[in-house]
C-alpha cells in the first residue's frame, strides 16, 4: 500500500495534478475564513460559540460550505447555488424538450446544458446572497433568543453596505465555481465533488472534539465505532450493484465484423446519490421557514397550526419529524432514480445497435424488464438512504450529539462516495503509467 502510494508521489504528472488540487482546495478553505466587508466578525465568533449551529436546510447550506455561511464569509454560500442549478438543469430535461435535445447532441449539447447551469449559479448566488444579507441584517441568523451581540451581526446597514456584501458573496459563489472547473481540468477528480468533500471534512476534527469536551471519552469512543461502522456498510452498499448481462450480435460493415461481445449493465442499490437527502431537507424546512414568518407579536397567542408546526415539524428528535423525512427521503429516490434513468431509452440504444438482454426480446420487453428490475432494487436503495439520514437525528435523541454528529446524513454519503471515486481515478491515471495501479 505504502509503495503504491510511493509510485504515486514518483510520477511527475500525478504528483503536479494533486498538488494543484491542494494548491485549490488551501486557497478555498482560506477564502472561508475571510469575512464580507461590513461584517462584525468578533460578534459572528461569539455567536457561533455560543450557538454551535442551526438545524434544517441552513445547517445543510453551512454543511457544504464548510462553516463558512454562518461566519458570513466570501465563501458563505459555497457550492450550493452550483448543486442547486445542477439538480434544476436535470429537472428540467423532463419538462422543456430543447434540454432534452441538447442532451442527446453529445460534447457540444453538453457544454450548453453547462453554460445554462452557469448562468443559472449565479442567478441563485443573487438571491440567496440577499437573502442571508436581510436574515443577518435583521439579527434572526443565530436564531431570535440569542445574546445581544447576535442581533447586531453588520457593522453598517446602509442600503449601499448591504449591496457590496451582496455582490461579494455573488463574486465568491463565480470563484468557487471557477475553481472547481480548474480542477476537473487539471488536478484530480470531479472538481466540485472535491470542494464539497473539502468543505465536510474540515467540520469533522471540530465536531469530534466538541463531543469529546461535552459527553466524555465513553460517548467519543462509542460515536466513533459507530463511525467506523457506518463508513464500512456506506462503502459496502455504494460498491454493490446488479449486473444485467447484455450481448451484441456480430454485424458485419465493409470487410469488418463488429459486436459478438458479452458485457452488462451496471445498476447501482443506490442510483440517486446524496440527492434525495438534499431534496427532503429542503421541503421538510418550509413548513418551519412558514411558521417563523407567522409568529405573533409579544404578548400574543400563536396560531394553532404554528404551534403544531413548532412542536412536531422543527424539532429533529420527534418521532413524526424523523417518519416524515423518512418517507421524503423514500418518494424522492424512486423520483429521481426515474429521471435519471430512462429504460426505454437505454432499450432502443440496445436494440440500435444489436445488443439484447439473454432470456428477453429486443424493444419493449427489454425496457419493461430493466423498469423491473430498476423498481426493486431502488426500494433497499431508498430505505438504505433513510436509515443513514436519520443517524444524526438518532444520536440527538440518544446522546444529544446532533449538532456535532458527523456520520451520518449527507455528509457520510459525500465523504464516501467522492473518496472511492477520487481514489478510482488515481488508480486509472497511475495504471496508465504502470502496470500496477493502487488498488488491488
Amino acid at each position: 500500500m505504502f509503495s503504491a502510494i510511493a509510485r504515486v508521489f514518483r510520477t511527475p504528472d500525478l504528483r503536479r495534478k494533486i498538488a494543484f488540487t491542494l494548491g485549490i482546495i488551501a486557497i478555498y478553505r482560506l477564502g472561508a475564513h475571510v469575512p464580507t466587508p461590513f461584517v462584525d466578525f468578533p460578534n459572528v465568533q461569539r455567536c457561533l460559540a455560543q450557538s454551535g449551529s442551526t438545524e434544517g436546510l441552513l445547517s445543510l447550506v453551512n454543511l457544504f460550505s464548510g462553516g463558512a455561511l454562518l461566519q458570513l464569509s466570501i465563501f458563505a454560500l459555497g457550492v450550493m447555488p452550483y448543486i442547486t442549478a445542477t439538480i434544476i438543469v436535470q429537472l428540467l430535461r423532463v419538462v422543456i424538450p430543447h434540454f432534452e435535445t441538447l442532451y442527446k447532441e453529445g460534447q457540444a449539447g453538453q457544454a450548453k446544458l453547462t453554460q445554462y447551469t452557469r448562468y443559472l449559479t449565479i442567478a441563485l448566488a443573487l438571491l440567496q446572497s440577499t437573502t442571508l444579507v436581510t436574515v443577518a441584517r435583521s439579527g434572526q441568523l443565530f436564531g431570535t433568543g440569542g445574546a445581544p451581540e447576535c442581533q447586531q451581526l453588520l457593522t453598517n446597514d446602509i442600503w449601499w453596505a448591504q449591496l457590496l456584501m451582496i455582490i461579494t458573496m455573488t463574486a465568491g459563489t463565480g470563484l468557487v465555481m471557477w475553481f472547481a472547473e480548474l480542477v476537473t481540468e487539471r488536478g484530480v477528480g470531479n472538481g466540485m465533488s472535491i470542494l464539497i468533500f473539502t468543505s465536510i471534512a474540515a467540520t469533522f476534527p471540530g465536531a469530534m472534539l466538541a463531543i469529546l469536551n461535552s459527553r466524555g471519552v465513553e460517548i467519543f469512543l462509542l460515536v466513533l465505532a459507530v463511525g467506523i461502522l457506518v463508513v464500512g456498510l456506506v462503502v459496502f452498499v455504494e460498491q454493490s450493484q446488479r449486473r444485467i448481462p447484455v450481448q451484441y450480435a456480430k454485424r458485419m460493415v465493409g470487410r469488418r465484423t463488429y459486436g459478438g461481445t458479452n458485457t452488462y449493465i451496471p445498476i447501482k442499490v443506490n442510483m440517486a446519490g446524496v440527492v434525495p437527502v438534499i431534496f427532503a431537507s429542503s421541503l421538510l424546512y418550509i413548513p418551519a421557514l412558514i411558521a417563523q414568518f407567522n409568529q405573533p407579536q409579544v404578548g400574543q397567542e400563536p396560531a394553532a397550526w404554528v404551534t403544531w408546526i413548532s412542536q412536531y415539524l422543527t424539532r429533529g428528535d420527534h418521532p413524526l419529524y424523523m417518519l416524515v423525512y423518512f418517507l421524503l427521503i423514500v418518494g424522492f429516490t424512486y423520483f429521481y432514480v426515474a429521471i435519471t434513468f430512462n429504460p426505454v431509452d437505454v432499450a432502443d440504444n440496445m436494440k440500435k445497435y444489436g445488443g439484447f438482454i439473454p432470456g428477453i426480446r429486443a424493444g419493449r420487453p427489454t425496457a419493461e424488464y430493466l423498469d423491473y428490475v430498476l423498481t426493486r432494487i431502488t426500494l433497499p436503495g431508498s430505505i438504505y438512504l433513510g436509515l443513514v439520514a436519520l443517524l444524526p437525528l438518532v444520536a440527538l435523541a440518544t446522546v444529544g450529539a446532533n449538532q456535532n454528529f458527523p456520520f451520518g446524513g449527507a455528509s457520510i454519503l459525500i465523504i464516501v462516495g467522492v473518496g472511492l471515486e477520487t481514489v478510482k481515478q488515481i488508480d486509472a491515471q497511475l495504471q496508465q503509467r504502470h502496470y500496477e495501479g493502487l488498488l488491488r
